[in-house]
């Protein structure tokens, strides 16, 4: 019953920017942590971004700081990940996931997954 739709991804050159959207549908979505992740091919998961549901916390893995902004509108049941700076080592598939969990960086902890959105940096 649950589900969640990324949008956003697509082609930018180095330094560029864009805004990725996770929407989520049959879940009071205010009540989850949710959290981005990103994938390049041959890669293991990475963390990128989490938005806690505990006090509003936000955390960003190390090489986006400065660059990328978690962002959620709870009545519209969205996330964001605005992008900025981008660089080619960006490139990967973005998954937004959301838990009933204060925080976590490991992908086991997440139930339930978007199908991911593209994004591919150029040099």
């Amino acid at each position: 019953q649950v589900q969640l739709v990324e949008s956003g991804g697509g082609l930018v050159q180095a330094g560029g920017s864009l805004r990725l959207s996770c929407v989520a549908s049959r879940i009071t979505f205010s009540r989850y942590t949710v959290t981005w992740f990103r994938q390049a091919p041959g890669k293991e998961r990475e963390f990128v971004a989490a938005f806690s549901w505990s006090g509003d916390s936000t955390y960003y893995e190390d090489s986006v700081k400065g660059r990328f902004t978690i962002s959620r509108d709870n009545a519209k049941s969205t996330a964001y990940l605005q992008m900025n700076s981008l660089k080619p080592e960006d490139t990967a598939e973005y998954f937004c996931a959301v838990a009933y969990i204060t925080m976590s960086y490991s992908p086991a902890s997440y139930y339930y997954w978007g199908q991911g959105t593209q994004v591919t940096v150029s040099s």
